[in-house]
């Protein structure tokens, strides 16, 4: 069984930074893409950053220059480095990732519980 479980959430003042971790345990034979994405009360879960096994990135506008997502093959953990936090970036993260338990199937999308991140004085 595989499971991704987020860390790095909290509460931090506006222009501060924070880091998240989600790492992937149990049967992992090979992860393809990974991500996180937020979701606020009420709206639709949004992408934040991407990041594909060979090392591309992409960025919504909103953090674009602001968040950097990483990954650690070896330790089947992708990062996401959050500064200069707005007001705005208040939202639960969540992490998903495309996973193969076996090289004989197919990689199939799952999520972590998620991480609340608020940014308030």
């Amino acid at each position: 069984q595989v499971q991704l479980v987020e860390s790095g959430g909290g509460l931090v003042q506006p222009g501060g930074s924070l880091r998240l971790a989600c790492a992937a345990s149990g049967a992992v034979a090979r992860i393809d893409e990974m991500g996180w994405y937020r979701q606020v009360p009420g709206k639709q879960r949004e992408l934040v950053a991407g990041i594909t096994r060979g090392g591309s990135t992409n960025y919504a506008d909103s953090v674009a220059g602001r968040f950097t997502i990483s990954r650690d093959g070896a330790k089947n953990t992708v990062y996401l480095q959050m500064n200069s936090l707005k007001p705005e970036d208040t939202a639960v993260y969540y992490c998903d990732a495309q996973i193969q338990f076996s090289l004989a199937y197919g990689p199939k999308t799952y999520w972590g519980p998620g991480t609340q991140v608020t940014v308030s004085s």
